[in-house]
């Protein structure tokens, strides 16, 4: 197969930077990155002309994009255009995320996951199933009418999804699916998060045990850290192998908080960033709907009428630029919270980082963290 040679731009692996270097591509993989000085004369190269070059962002939350709610358009065509969508912003590989719905709604969900997979659709993780098994109590935006217990055709549904999504992650919380079902569920290779719940330390730890092994938004719609229950956040906070995803808006979670998570977890268990980002993105819409409710865009935050939060109204390149400068974790810190970290919770390995035989997914920014392009496979998908 053809080789390409990127060179021009500093390149962060995911691990280490590597000055005067070039990151060699071929058939859709990277094969390594060595000394630009020691390119074979004829080989193809492709000259950034300065910036830096990064592993390409996994976001595992993403309900929406381009105009596009999941919910809406469970097809094929919705799922490419909300992967086109994050694309613009750095984002290689997403899992469109369902917010509790109808059954029917789901099963279309899931068709259209398969066939977006067969389909090899340009960013295409899989999908994340954000309820119905939820809690009524710690619901947040999501419509309590279609919250309930998981039942058997439920199960069914996503045992036999399985094997034909790279990655399906499924939400849920302890109220609604027991551990017997959390069980069969991870024995099957589905990654379970626990998530909108009022959830005790005890009862999460148990949960854990049975194979649960992320945290959906830390922080946010969980029973909280108190000084005699520890709760979700506790147990999260507390345990060396649960994965967290984090909203990083300053909204959801405000930085002193994000701040405090970041120093306390510990082990191989990461705080990753997702996004949850919802229609608007890409998009100058002010307003939306989800399960028949208007949801209002304005000064960076999605709200219901009410002014319960709704999903956010962040990208994830801006998601890394706000850990980055707000909180001033090192700028390969942060990239690993939106590349390396999130390939690590759904246990994918070709993804994530930029080592030999991974995927050819990588983002190109200016040294102000402004966009140029985006990579995937080793095509370029969007160019500023």
């Amino acid at each position: 197969m053809t080789k390409k040679a990127y060179l021009g731009a500093r390149i962060f692996d995911g691990g280490t930077w590597h000055d005067d270097s070039a990151l060699i591509v071929s058939g859709g993989k990277v094969k390594e990155i060595t000394a630009a000085s020691a390119l074979a004369a004829d080989m193809e190269r492709v000259t950034l002309d300065g910036g830096i070059l990064l592993p390409g962002f996994i976001d595992l939350q993403v309900n929406g994009g381009g105009g596009v709610m999941l919910n809406d358009e469970p097809n094929i065509e919705g799922l490419s255009r909300i992967c086109a969508a994050h694309a613009r912003f750095g984002t290689t590989a997403l899992l469109p995320t369902l917010i509790t719905d109808t059954p029917e709604t789901t099963r279309a969900a899931m068709e259209a996951g398969k066939q977006a997979k067969r389909a090899n659709v340009p960013g295409f993780l899989g999908l994340h199933l954000e309820g119905p098994h939820l809690s009524v109590a710690r619901k947040g935006a999501h419509d309590p009418s279609l919250i309930r217990q998981m039942a058997d055709g439920d199960l069914d549904l996503l045992l036999s999804s399985a094997t034909d999504l790279d990655v399906l992650l499924a939400t849920i919380a302890p109220e609604n699916v027991t551990e017997a079902q959390v069980e069969k569920l991870t024995q099957a290779g589905i990654v379970v998060s626990l998530g909108h719940t009022e959830s005790s330390f005890e009862t999460a730890a148990r949960y854990e045990k049975a194979g649960a092994r992320m945290v959906t938004h830390l922080f946010n719609a969980m029973s909280p850290l108190g000084h005699r229950e520890p709760g979700l956040v506790g147990a999260a906070l507390e345990s060396t192998t649960l994965h967290c995803g984090m909203i990083a808006d300053g909204i959801h979670v405000v930085a002193p908080s994000m701040a405090i998570a970041l120093r306390a977890k510990q082990g191989r268990g990461r705080i990753f960033i997702v996004t949850d980002a919802m229609s608007p993105i890409g998009t100058d819409v002010t307003s939306f709907t989800l399960n028949g409710r208007e949801i209002l865009r304005k000064d960076g935050r999605l709200t219901l009428a009410d002014g319960t939060l709704a999903g956010a109204d962040i990208d994830m390149l801006s998601s890394v630029r706000f850990v980055h400068e707000k909180l001033g974790l090192p700028l390969e810190e942060a990239v690993r919270m939106a590349s390396v970290y999130p390939a690590e919770a759904v246990g994918i390995s070709h993804k994530g980082s930029l080592r030999p035989e991974a995927d050819a997914d990588f983002v190109v920014l200016n040294d102000d963290l402004s966009m140029k392009a985006t990579f995937i496979g080793g095509i370029c998908v969007h160019r500023q």
